[in-house]
């Protein structure tokens, strides 16, 4: 039986002709068997694509080739071309749709004023060294907050956010200012999401910005589930979500009875079909996989 996998990448590098690529892209994923996500943009590149494992390395190694991907950081994942319902590569105004697509800056070497990048080993060392010096190191969810109810870094702080576009008018409140003059971890999924956020956080003056490096699947191989993360990590495709060990916590309620779970199911309301957090067993009917207190549609 032929192993299959999941890649996910992305990298941030001046595009002269999006169009070209995505073409190009389309025919090298067609050429492989290959599905998934591929968002191009004048800025770079973001993709998740599963199939069968030596079509997934075919297909790294060729896209590698390009001169602007030379150094993107691959991760793998369990997973296959059946974990996506289709092929879809896009070019877009952005590769990651924060809805400022003016405020990015981006060179050879990637974004410009963009947060410190820290691996997970250098995470736990200035975690350390803020503790010693008595200062406190805040962790910043990147991500659309309903991905922390199952999995965040402990004490972070998530913003109320349903997207990536919400994020600059989550900013410009004010309602976070008490952190600009404090060490501010962003962290995301793979670390895309950081790129342009942190950059966006050192614009309107936060002074001492980090990111993950490699995102919570880099800190996962690192550490597991023995480190600062706690929870499951919401993954955008039919595994909805993994663990990084069986020591794994399961933070995350049931939307109607509040037993533990991770498990991420759309409302029973064809009207409806909101994503939220069931338990096994109000999931199993109808009537009781359904908002419980009215769905908004």
């Amino acid at each position: 039986m032929a192993l299959n996998r999941i890649v996910l990448f992305y990298g941030f590098t001046p595009l002269p002709d999006p169009d070209a690529v995505r073409l190009w892209q389309r025919a090298l994923c067609e050429k492989l068997g290959l599905t998934g996500r591929i968002i191009i943009s004048k800025d770079g590149i973001n993709a998740t694509v599963g199939g069968e494992l030596q079509a997934i390395k075919q297909y790294v190694k060729t896209t590698r080739q390009y001169k602007g991907f030379h150094g993107i950081d691959v991760k793998f994942s369990d997973g296959g071309a059946a974990d996506f319902p289709r092929l879809s590569v896009k070019v877009r105004d952005e590769i990651v749709s924060f809805g400022a697509p003016g405020e990015l800056r981006v060179d050879d070497g990637g974004v410009v004023g963009g947060g410190t990048h820290l691996t997970p080993e250098e995470l736990h060392r200035l975690v350390e060294a803020k503790k010693q010096a008595g200062d406190d190191v805040v962790f910043f969810d990147g991500r659309n907050g309903f991905e922390a109810q199952i999995g965040k870094f402990k004490d972070a702080v998530v913003p109320d956010v349903a997207t990536t576009h919400d994020f600059i008018k989550e900013l410009d409140s004010g309602k976070y200012d008490s952190l600009k003059d404090k060490p501010v971890v962003t962290y995301c999924t793979g670390g895309i999401r950081c790129e342009v956020l942190s950059s966006l956080m050192v614009n309107r003056g936060f002074k001492e910005v980090y990111q993950l490096d490699g995102g919570i699947v880099r800190y996962g191989e690192a550490f597991k589930d023995q480190g600062l993360w706690e929870g499951s990590l919401y993954v955008f495709d039919k595994r909805m979500h993994l663990e990084f060990s069986d020591d794994a916590k399961t933070i995350g309620t049931c939307t109607r009875c509040a037993a533990p779970t991770s498990k991420f199911e759309n409302c029973s309301n064809p009207s409806c079909r909101v994503l939220t957090l069931y338990c096994a067993e109000c999931a199993a009917s109808p009537e009781t996989l359904r908002c419980p207190e009215g769905c908004a549609a």
